[in-house]
């Protein structure tokens, strides 16, 4: 499992293994080519339906709006996480 913090200050837990995911793979390859509607996909894929509807609750502006930079921000930090397993 790995767990940490955004930017923002969400925490969040994601088992490992969501990464072996060629769906996951294709939505990210997706909002590369600045495809916003692929965003939703690789954030569900990625944190799940429930942490995804608290991320969004996390970064509710007070508009009621949750802003699409804000959530790309935080599953780059999501994402980056991946990569600091096995470091401390």
């Amino acid at each position: 499992m790995i767990e940490g913090v955004t930017r923002s200050g969400f925490a969040f837990a994601v088992d490992e293994l969501v990464a072996d995911n060629m769906e996951l793979v294709d939505a990210l390859a997706d909002s590369s080519d600045e495809n916003p509607l692929a965003i939703s996909t690789v954030c569900k894929l990625l944190l799940g339906a429930d942490q995804r509807k608290r991320l969004y609750e996390h970064l509710r502006t007070e508009d009621g709006r949750v802003p699409l930079s804000d959530v790309s921000d935080a599953l780059v930090d999501v994402l980056n996480s991946f990569g600091n397993t096995g470091k401390n």
